[in-house]
């Protein structure tokens, strides 16, 4: 699991689900609970909290994203590690929150032909961030 630690930035609410904005060392990062700062105590600007999600959930690109794209969790940063087996490879980014690890296909890491030291952007989607205490 990755688990980087920021402040909450914001809390828009719709219902029971909550848009959070969280600041990680000065990206943020979006995610959405299912809960509201009326159910959930923790759901407060400033407050300190835990952003985890799995290593499975983060997508790579290789260079910076320019283009548009939906995903709105962009973090770039630089290879730091490749461990790559017959289907699966793990691959680790140093990024200014801190290391960002995905596992992603051995294939993708050949087509994309990714080294230690190639500049990417790891991207996770707003829905598989989850927020902890």
């Amino acid at each position: 699991m990755n688990n980087l630690k920021g402040n909450i930035e914001s809390v828009t609410t719709s219902g029971h689900l909550s848009l959070v904005k969280v600041n990680v060392s000065g990206i943020t990062l979006s995610a959405i609970v299912i809960d509201t700062p009326e159910s959930a105590s923790y759901l407060k600007e400033g407050n300190a909290l835990n952003v985890v999600f799995k290593e499975t959930e983060v997508i790579v690109a290789k260079g910076t994203v320019a283009h548009q794209i939906s995903l709105q969790n962009k973090i770039s940063g630089k290879i730091n590690h490749i461990e790559s087996g017959e289907l699966l490879s793990k691959v680790v980014a140093s990024t200014n929150v801190g290391d960002v690890t995905s596992i992603i296909t051995t294939n993708a890491v050949r087509q994309l032909q990714l080294n230690i030291g190639d500049e990417v952007t790891v991207m996770i989607k707003t829905n598989e961030i989850m927020l902890s205490e």
